[in-house]
């Protein structure tokens, strides 16, 4: 999923861990979206998507328009009267779930191109990055407002977008050459701070645009200028044995929950999780 990049730097922020606790189990599934919400949203429009199905509703509930698809919808990005959804397939393929990308007419729901890609963000002017890793792919790939593809890059991941494109790389190589980079065109890749964890989960971008990234239970401010500092060390996890580990990261105002789930190494089925309660305080 794309998130929205503004003006900061890494040292401008200071944490503060309030409490921490462990649990036998997974966690409760709060991620989840709950039943009705829409992918993406803009001013008075929303999208929805259904098994096979992608719906554009406006705030009075009327639909505007429904457009087939063969997969599930699983996330839409709007820009410039166009509508990117990915989709998981029905079937387990060669690439797993990974479905078709849809580019859709915002206006009608007319389909505009079929991409391929795992995630996506939204650009100015209907334009569009899309990306995928696996089968000696690591890469994404830039879109106009007609699918016309004007640029790419041998990186992906999480993208945090605004006046550029950062990028938390997710190789999911044990080593892992996974690092924070920027986007430049003509297919540049900018690098920044390497990182120990081959699939970091979701970042969170706050107001200044500081990316918080949970890396090998460490977690680290990562500032426009690919400048990083560490904010806390939670959890001391072997690169090795990051394939066992998944975090998150959730935010509520000045509070992030930080959310570790191991899986025992022997016994694929067992798993502990801890969570640790982050507050956030403005200025180094």
């Amino acid at each position: 999923m794309g998130i929205p990049e503004e003006n900061g730097r890494a040292g401008a922020w200071r944490v503060t861990v309030r409490a921490h606790g462990r649990r036998a189990g997974l966690p409760p599934d709060g991620a989840a979206r709950p039943v009705g919400r829409p992918l993406a949203r803009r001013q008075d429009l929303r999208i929805h998507g259904t098994p096979g199905k992608i719906s554009c509703v406006d705030d009075s509930g009327r639909t505007r328009w429904t457009a087939l698809c063969s997969g599930v919808p699983n996330a839409a990005h709007i820009s410039g009267g166009r509508v990117l959804v990915t989709t998981d397939s029905l079937a387990y393929t060669p690439w797993g779930n990974l479905g078709p990308a849809l580019l859709l007419d915002l206006a009608d729901g007319s389909r505009i191109a079929e991409l391929r890609g795992a995630r996506g963000a939204a650009l100015g002017g209907g334009r569009f990055v899309l990306g995928l890793e696996g089968y000696d792919v690591f890469d994404t790939w830039a879109y106009d407002r007609d699918g016309t593809l004007y640029d790419s890059w041998r990186s992906y991941g999480h993208y945090v977008v605004g006046t550029g494109i950062r990028v938390v790389e997710t190789d999911r190589n044990i080593p892992t050459s996974s690092r924070v980079v920027r986007l430049l065109p003509g297919g540049t890749v900018e690098r920044g701070p390497a990182l120990s964890d081959p699939q970091t989960p979701e970042p969170l971008v706050l107001a200044d645009g500081t990316v918080l990234v949970l890396d090998a239970g460490v977690l680290r401010a990562v500032g426009r200028r690919l400048e990083d500092e560490v904010l806390a060390e939670l959890l001391a996890i072997d690169p090795e044995e990051a394939w066992r580990h998944h975090g998150t990261l959730r935010r509520s105002g000045d509070e992030v929950t930080v959310t570790i789930t191991e899986r025992h190494p022997d016994r694929p089925a067992e798993h502990t999780y801890r969570t640790w309660t982050v507050t956030l305080h403005p200025g180094g």
